[in-house]
């Protein structure tokens, strides 16, 4: 495949991302994922989630006669309201479909997984919850519950949404002390220390980008090597060295990891002596990677 054809296949997967069955596809598969994790795993062992779905699982276990899916829908649809008026409508209406999904899912789901070890059940139950978050948070919705809030209080009130988040599953986990086991909540906040690994795996598995440096006697010919062989963009920085003094130019580049090796190919074969620095780029937004998703 050419760059050229590379290219504008590029462009053709970053314009589907936007459109809608997409997004709903991805928000189902989140949701089938959340749903499991819970009604599968987290309420047949008595584990405590985070968030609001937390809140539904604590709700379920005071009061067993009201299923976890009324719970979570029930809590969601104020935040829903307040979100229609304070957020972005596109990012509350695919997050609206998040919800009523992970709702009706809760309720159809009629399985439990047969797990004996409480362990495995943090594993199966952090894994698979972390993974549904993930999947949800790559369109341009959600499942609901306490991301809307933070979104809002980050616009309102400057708070940052990891902040917000953590003070929020503080809020949970408090309750869970109160009517729960220690050890069952000990359980859970272990659990949910691997919902946010798992999570954030999830959001950086197929965006990961990394940011080149290269210090070369032959810039020109480096970036006409990456226009033209790997059909990226590159920019030129005007530096001067620290030890000579000398005047130099150093090309900028942003690549994906598969790309990455083929870049120090180019490099070495342009310029043996070349000097290549490689660096974490996660959160690119721009033309050639993501386009930004407001809320």
């Amino acid at each position: 495949m050419t760059a050229a054809n590379a290219s504008t296949l590029r462009r053709s997967l970053r314009r589907y991302a936007f459109t809608v069955p997409w997004n709903l596809f991805l928000l189902t598969a989140g949701s089938l994922l959340v749903a499991f994790a819970i009604k599968s795993v987290a309420a047949p062992h008595g584990l405590l989630a985070g968030g609001v779905s937390g809140l539904a699982l604590l709700g379920y276990y005071v009061f067993p006669k009201i299923d976890t899916s009324l719970w979570y829908f029930a809590l969601n649809v104020p935040i829903m309201l307040v979100g229609l008026k304070m957020v972005s409508r596109r990012f509350v209406l695919y997050s609206l479909y998040g919800m009523a999904a992970t709702s009706v899912l809760i309720g159809w789901i009629d399985y439990t997984l047969p797990l004996d070890d409480p362990w495995l059940a943090v594993i199966a139950c952090g894994v698979t919850l972390g993974a549904g978050i993930g999947v949800a948070l790559r369109s341009m919705g959600s499942t609901g519950g306490s991301d809307i809030l933070a979104v809002i209080c980050r616009e309102k009130l400057g708070i940052p949404i990891g902040r917000f988040e953590f003070l929020f599953n503080v809020v949970v986990f408090a309750a869970g002390f109160a009517t729960l086991k220690l050890e069952v909540v000990l359980y859970s906040v272990a659990m949910n220390f691997l919902v946010g690994w798992v999570t954030d795996a999830c959001l950086s598995m197929f965006s990961e980008r990394r940011m080149a440096l290269v210090i070369s006697s032959r810039p020109d010919a480096i970036v006409q090597a990456v226009l033209h062989r790997l059909g990226r963009g590159a920019t030129l920085l005007e530096a001067r060295g620290g030890w000579s003094g000398e005047p130099r130019q150093v090309v900028l580049t942003m690549l994906n990891n598969i790309e990455l090796k083929r870049l120090e190919e180019l490099v070495y074969e342009i310029d043996p002596g070349a000097f290549l620095i490689m660096g974490s780029g996660f959160n690119v937004q721009g033309q050639g990677f993501s386009g930004r998703k407001a809320l």
